[in-house]
């Protein structure tokens, strides 16, 4: 099936754009942004499942204590560029330059205008695969940068004017990961099992991206460090000259909250005398944008279009809950006289084991 796209000489395989993936169900290609201060911190996400004909969008706002959330849902545009469903619409500027969010919901008590600008080149992590067996679980890439926000939030009938150089991250992965409702299958054979931290730092002068994932052992079986410098005028934001550099042997010492899967704080260890501390300022549930909801899950079918709302006190969220289990904290960031700001992503499903994951306290969630 041939669409615009088609026309840009673009293509990786013999087949026309719109068949992604070799039509694997759990083909998705989705948009990430985040935008913090000590204050306010908002998020989108939006996501697009060719081989499942769904697209889906949230944006969720935490201020004053209650986190405010809109989600949409419907059937696959054939243009890809029609990046919008319901009230949510993202549009490509410039791209890796300059990124608008447009948002539309009073029914939901939100409403946003807001726009990214590219602080930082983008940076591609290491390739994530992971099987089950002979079973394909997980086969994506992720493209992370560092931005800058100005415009503004309207939020329970409050607006929220964004200071210009509001700092934020833009996350673009695609390949394929769980989406949807599961494929009909043998049961798998491994247990679930997720230890996901996640931390883009922005300073005055660069930026700090690091990254980890660890099985049930404590095995890193994907990692990567990058020291990402602030870009000036004309100074390219991909390619070999971005003055990109990375860390090598990075490690990571997470503080947990009694009881819980989120951090109290966390250190991380950079060389044998230099450390990054990270003091948690806020947390944001995941949830308020479709990470492991029970009913607005990405890349699930709802109808042509459905739009939904929630509002919630964070003071009155079940913490344990399994839905918020996966977080990102606002960090407050110190590396050396280096003092900054950023997100700490913690995402920890499954049991410890001794020697692998840090030990936890008795009772927190499984």
């Amino acid at each position: 099936m041939l669409t615009p796209f088609d026309d840009y000489p673009i293509h990786q395989s013999a087949l026309p754009v719109a068949h992604a993936g070799g039509g694997h169900p759990d083909h998705y290609d989705r948009f990430w942004f985040n935008g913090y201060d000590e204050d306010v911190y908002f998020a989108l996400a939006f996501g697009l499942y060719p081989n499942r004909g769904t697209i889906d969008g949230a944006f969720s706002v935490v201020h004053q204590d209650v986190q405010c959330s809109v989600f949409a849902s419907g059937r696959i545009p054939l243009d890809r560029t029609r990046t919008s469903i319901g009230p949510i619409r993202v549009e490509i500027v410039e791209p890796l330059r300059v990124n608008r969010i447009i948002v539309d919901a009073p029914e939901h008590g939100l409403a946003a205008e807001l726009t990214a600008t590219a602080r930082t080149p983008a940076h591609e992590e290491p390739r994530a695969t992971q099987y089950d067996g002979p079973t394909l679980l997980t086969d994506s890439t992720r493209a992370t940068q560092m931005v800058t926000w100005s415009g503004w939030v309207e939020s329970g009938g409050e607006r929220i004017e964004i200071t210009p150089g509001t700092y934020g991250t833009k996350d673009r992965s695609w390949g394929i990961r769980g989406v949807g409702e599961r494929t009909p299958a043998a049961p798998r054979t491994a247990l679930p099992q997720v230890f996901f931290l996640w931390a883009p730092l922005n300073f005055a002068d660069r930026a700090l991206h690091y990254v980890v994932m660890e099985d049930e052992t404590g095995r890193p079986w994907l990692e990567r460090t990058a020291v990402l410098p602030v870009l000036g005028d004309g100074d390219p934001v991909f390619g070999p000259d971005t003055g990109i550099s990375w860390l090598h042997g990075v490690r990571h010492q997470v503080r947990w909250a009694p009881g819980l899967r989120r951090s109290d704080g966390a250190t991380l260890l950079l060389g044998p005398d230099e450390t990054v501390e990270l003091e948690p300022l806020r947390t944001f549930r995941m949830k308020g944008v479709g990470y492991l909801h029970p009913h607005w899950k990405h890349g699930r079918w709802h109808d042509e279009l459905a739009v939904g709302g929630e509002v919630h006190k964070v003071a009155e969220l079940d913490t344990l809950a399994p839905e918020h289990v996966h977080v990102q904290q606002v960090v407050r960031a110190t590396w050396g006289e280096r003092v900054g700001l950023g997100v700490l992503e913690q995402l920890v499903i499954g049991p410890y084991a001794p020697g692998g994951f840090q030990t936890m306290l008795d009772g927190a969630p499984a």
